[in-house]
């Protein structure tokens, strides 16, 4: 009985077990067309892994970010992901990569997997968390990103000091932080006390405090510079601050105005120039400052480089008005008759501001801006100049050789600019 039991058993056709093989766990519930996309995606990744390393995916990573094509650096660096899913550089890249690409909530996602992995060693998560958070939760980033930075620079002196000398100095890797990280991040937390957090008691002196120590670990960081000018002047120590801001602009500008004319585009000047949106401010203050022929050299260099930014025409404009005014006062204070030259050279201010808050006004329509105070008073400024620069549709304005400002050329036709 119990063997024919066991045979009949035996030939009893087995049924199916509900529990998926582990090769099949992860289509649990899924449809079948997201079956088909899931394994499609595996199969990628597989191919992927076989034909390139992550290395290489993560230096095609690079190439596409240094041209500013952050979508397909998304791509690739995802790629590099999809191979070695916790390589820290490639998690940092692509959190960098989402965030400039405007999405902070998937960034912060990548970055805070970096954490979790390795929270004591890389500080670059911690500067892209500060960037895309504000307030204090952005100062508490920055600062945990700070003990990073400089746990890693004193294992660094104890490494060199150990081997005498032997060990690379932070000049020779650039992977290596430097004590120029730590200044720059000194300055992202002065500046968010300056912005976000001025309102909060304390807020002054603990603005101080971060810059004379970003000052401390790179006493010529124009960045730290130019904050300490903006600081001094919100406090009304103009004299002061125009001290620092000069200094400041010093450390790079005359260096990138001989790189632009020599068209030399090395790497490591280009390190040196402050971010964009530094130098806008850097004209702002400038402009505070009546250093007019500055000013306009630093608006220069930005239209050079990105000529659909709004604010950049209209500072252009504005400066090009003020100088103007500033010359008919002086001529008016000296109680004489307008010469021949100054003349030409007033016309020539009034048709550079024109054309300049021309072209604010067709970036501002083109890109649908929304800072009405500004259009109000690009409108006043152009109403006072007599009207919009004509041209024809379509055309820019300026011609895109036109210079109105540039030292080299005192002696150009546009050389009234220069006053």
């Amino acid at each position: 009985m119990g063997g024919q039991a066991k045979g009949k058993k035996k030939n009893k056709p087995k049924r199916k077990e509900n529990r998926p093989n582990r090769a099949d766990a992860g289509f649990v519930g899924l449809s079948t067309q997201e079956r088909l996309k899931l394994r499609m995606h595996e199969k990628a990744k597989k191919k992927t892994a076989e034909k390139y390393s992550v290395q290489q995916l993560l230096q095609k990573t690079e190439e596409c970010m240094d041209s500013f094509d952050f979508e397909m650096a998304g791509l690739f660096c995802q790629r590099a992901l999809d191979v070695e899913s916790t390589n820290l550089k490639a998690l940092n890249m692509l959190g960098h990569i989402y965030s400039e690409l405007g999405d902070t909530q998937k960034a912060k996602g990548v970055l805070l997997r970096a954490v979790e992995l390795s929270p004591d060693v890389g500080h670059s998560k911690y500067m892209y968390l500060g960037q895309i958070h504000t307030g204090q939760e952005a100062v508490d980033y920055y600062s945990r990103g700070i003990q990073v930075l400089l746990s890693a620079l004193d294992k660094q002196a104890q490494t060199t000091q150990a081997q005498a000398g032997a060990a690379a100095r932070p000049d020779d890797n650039p992977e290596l932080p430097t004590e120029k990280d730590v200044s720059v991040a000194y300055c992202s937390i002065a500046e968010i006390y300056l912005t976000d957090l001025c309102m909060e008691e304390g807020a002054a002196d603990k603005c101080r405090e971060f810059i004379e120590k970003a000052l401390q670990y790179n006493h010529d960081n124009p960045e730290a510079l130019q904050l300490m000018a903006s600081y001094l002047f919100s406090t009304e120590k103009n004299q002061e601050g125009r001290e620092y801001l000069l200094k400041s602009v010093g450390l790079w500008l005359p260096a990138q105005k001989q790189s632009a004319a020599s068209s030399n585009t090395e790497e490591g000047m280009q390190s040196e120039i402050p971010p964009y949106e530094t130098r806008i401010t850097t004209a702002k203050l400038l402009i505070e400052s009546e250093e007019y022929e500055m000013a306009v050299d630093v608006l220069e260099g930005l239209l050079e480089e990105d000529d659909e930014v709004v604010q950049v025409w209209y500072l252009s404009g504005w400066v090009c008005y003020l100088q103007f005014e500033k010359a008919k006062e002086q001529q008016e204070r000296d109680g004489r008759e307008v010469t021949e030259e100054e003349t030409e050279e007033w016309k020539a201010l009034k048709d550079a501001a024109r054309s300049y808050l021309t072209n604010a006004k067709k970036v501002y329509s083109k890109l649908r801006c929304d800072d009405e105070p500004m259009l109000e008073h690009v409108e006043q400024l152009l109403g006072e100049l007599g009207g919009e620069m004509e041209g024809e549709e379509g055309d820019p304005v300026l011609d895109e050789d036109y210079e109105p400002c540039s030292d080299e050329e005192e002696d150009d036709a546009e050389a009234p600019m220069e006053h």
